[in-house]
């Protein structure tokens, strides 16, 4: 079984949580074919943490788990932060294949995305 955890920064503002939640059910919604669980997870200031969103994959029966940090730009948290926190993930389960792919950002489609969407209305 193979499990999808969209990582965010995480807010203070509950609502902002809850979108990033929302995204991950519409991906779900989705992907199903490809990924029998696809969870939202948060560096900081809401939960699930990081590990505890991959360890919550692998508890409902994931054997592979694909970490997709939805970030827009390669920063900290990205090259240093994210990769720390999956790291504590895959020492407690080294029998896991636990991969980060690239974040959002880096999607060469998310320039036709931004002009699509910036030339409506």
């Amino acid at each position: 079984m193979k499990s999808l955890v969209i990582v965010a920064h995480g807010s203070r503002r509950q609502a902002s949580n809850d979108e990033v939640r929302e995204l991950s059910s519409r991906i779900a919604t989705i992907t199903g074919q490809t990924f029998q669980r696809v969870k939202a997870a948060f560096l900081e200031l809401a939960e699930p943490s990081i590990p505890d969103g991959i360890q919550q994959c692998i508890d409902e029966g994931a054997k592979e788990v694909i970490v997709f940090p939805y970030f827009l730009s390669a920063g900290r948290h990205v090259v240093e932060d994210i990769p720390a926190e999956v790291d504590i993930a895959r020492n407690s389960n080294p029998e896991i294949k636990i991969e980060i792919v690239p974040y959002l950002g880096s999607i060469d489609r998310i320039v036709d995305l931004i002009a699509e969407h910036s030339s409506v209305g």
